[in-house]
Parts: structure tokens; sequence; C-alpha cells
């Protein structure tokens, strides 16, 4: 052990930091989902963080509270929002669902550090559960004219039945299907190259396609110890396990390459999984919590009706969060048992 003279300082890292730090991180997998996807991806992030910006500020009266948009929180939550849903998603359910994952996710439990679930993904759940077959319109990524022209569900207006865009799908992609991988993979037995789930060559939510990029900026925040890696590594160890069991089982089980790349795993696992409220501290149950959403997110995709898993095995982990930690409490120094008092 190394002991050193004092003073011993050392630079403070508070809330605000890491949050900046965090919306930093967003902004390269921000910029390619405008990139992959034109202005519709672009309008869908203005919508859904305006949205969580406005309800962050409209609780924080209602309460009596200073507002606190300020500390970056509720940012978090919209960019993430906004990369879980579809790049056509409607602009005005993009408004829905950062109104309740603000809303009913984090300000109706007393604000940052109260909300036992992840606020972005509760939003997710909502508009998934209450527009089921917007949450499910996907579009071509790399449109020829997703720079000059909205994906024509962008613009719909409230209550109102979206246009068709299959029309507009096959004209801007002619083999495009209207699916993301795990959906062709689940549902038609179509695999996707795993290289382009790397690099982000395929279609899929606003945030979720490119792997690398993902990891890139994962990389960054564990670096600077804003983020917990053990919760990602876990995750995606868990994940390629259970993925190469079931192949055991049954050999036409997708490759483990595949079921980490595609989906929103990659995203899940770096920025949602690693929430600092909803996940465990303790260092065993840290683990305990990354291997039971890895293992329920493949269950989902291989078992399940939905052919993604994520959001729902994150939500569990929030929700069994406090009792993995209650029974994973590391012994008291000079006490025979685990967290006993003295």
């Amino acid at each position: 052990m190394e002991l050193r003279t004092s003073p011993h300082l050392r630079k403070p890292i508070g809330v605000e930091i890491i949050m900046r730090n965090v919306v930093l991180s967003l902004l390269p997998i921000c910029a390619f989902a405008v990139y992959q996807f034109g202005i519709s991806a672009l309008a869908l992030l203005l919508t859904v963080t305006a949205s969580c910006l406005l309800t962050e500020a409209l609780f924080d009266r209602m309460g009596g509270k200073p507002v606190s948009i300020g500390d970056y929180s509720a940012t978090i939550t919209a960019l993430l929002l906004a990369l879980t849903l579809p790049p056509g998603f409607p602009l005005w359910m993009g408004a829905v669902a950062g109104f309740i994952a603000i809303g009913l996710g984090k300000s109706i439990f007393g604000g940052l550090g109260y909300n036992p679930f992840n606020p972005a993904l509760i939003g997710r759940a909502f508009v998934q559960a209450a527009f089921p077959v917007a949450i499910t319109t996907w579009t071509p990524a790399f449109a020829p004219g997703r720079f000059v022209e909205f994906i024509p569900t962008t613009l719909t207006l409230p209550f109102t039945l979206p246009p068709s865009i299959e029309a507009w799908n096959k004209a801007a992609v002619d083999t495009f299907t209207g699916a993301t991988p795990l959906g062709m993979q689940k549902f038609d037995g179509v695999s996707t190259p795993v290289m382009d789930l790397f690099t982000g060559m395929s279609a899929g939510s606003a945030g979720e396609t490119s792997a690398i990029l993902i990891l890139i900026c994962g990389a960054y925040l564990a670096l600077r110890k804003m983020m917990d890696w053990r919760i990602p590594v876990g995750i995606l160890a868990s994940a390629a396990i259970t993925t190469a069991l079931f192949q055991l089982v049954d050999p036409q089980t997708p490759s483990v390459l595949f079921m980490l790349f595609s989906g929103g795993l990659m995203l899940g696992a770096v920025f949602m999984a690693t929430d600092m409220v909803g996940s465990p501290v303790t260092p065993l149950g840290v683990w305990i919590y990354a291997a039971l959403i890895g293992f329920v997110t493949i269950v989902i995709r291989l078992y399940g009706g939905l052919s993604e898993g994520v959001m729902y095995a994150i939500l569990l982990g929030n929700a069994l969060a406090p009792l993995i930690e209650s029974i994973t409490q590391p012994r008291s120094y000079g006490h025979s048992g685990r967290g006993a008092k003295p």
C-alpha cells in the first residue's frame, strides 16, 4: 500500500458534471442517427427534448421547487428516449412519450435520485402499449431524400391515422422489408450480416443501430469513471453465455454476435441499465443485476412474443435492484453476518 503526504484532496465530481458528460457522450450517437435517418430523426430528438424539459419545468413549478432543467438529467432522459423510438415516429406521440417519461417516470416519485425505474424506459413502455402500430413501423436507413423530406409518418396529426409508408419505403430502398434485423430473424428467419449491425448499416430505432459507436461513447464514460463498467460488461457476458447455452439445445439459435450487436441491447446495457438510481451499488449485486438483464433479454427475444426484450429486462432489473442490494450487503468489519448492525 502506497502512502502519500497531505493534502489528500480530490477534484469534486458533482451530479451536474456527470450528467453533462453523459449528454456529451450521447451527442455522437444522436448525430449518427440524424445522418442515418435525416431530418425526421432530428425533429424527433428536438421534440422529445422540448417535451421533457417543459414537463420538468412544469412539475418543478407545481411542486414549488426551483426549476432543475440545468442539471441535464431531463436532457439525458429525452435523448435516450428519442434514441429508442423509430425514426419516423409521429412527433406528437414523441411529445407524449417525453411527458410520461418525466411526469410519471421521475417527477411523481420526487425527482432526480428518487425514481426507481429508468424514466426513458417508462416513456418507451407507455408508447409501446398506447401506440403499438407506430412503435413497430420502421423505415430504411440512408434513404436518398432523408435530408430534404420527412418520413411521411413524422408529421401525422394527433389522433389521426398515419399515412401508409410502405410505398415510401419501397421508393426509398427497393429491397427494404419494413422490419428490424431482430424482427427479420425472429419471424422470417432472415439474418443480417453482423458487420452491418456493428457499424450501423441497418434499420432500427434511431440510436440502436451502430454498436461500435455506442461502445466508444460508453468507453469515454467508463474511462472518466462516470459509469460502472461492470454493468454493461456483465449484461453482454450474460447475454452471450445465455445465447451459447440455447445454441446447444437448438442449433438454429442466432449467433452470439448477432444477439449482442442487434436491437437495443448495446444502448440499453451501456446507457440505461447503468442508471445510478435504478441499479445496485454492492459489488456482488451489480453482477447479479447485470446477469439478470442479459438473461431475460435473450429469453424474451427467443421465446417471447416480441422480437426485443431489453426494455422489459432493464425495468425488471430496476424493480429487483433494492432486493438484490439488500441480500448482497458486504459483511461489516468486525461482524460475522452480512450487513449486521453493530
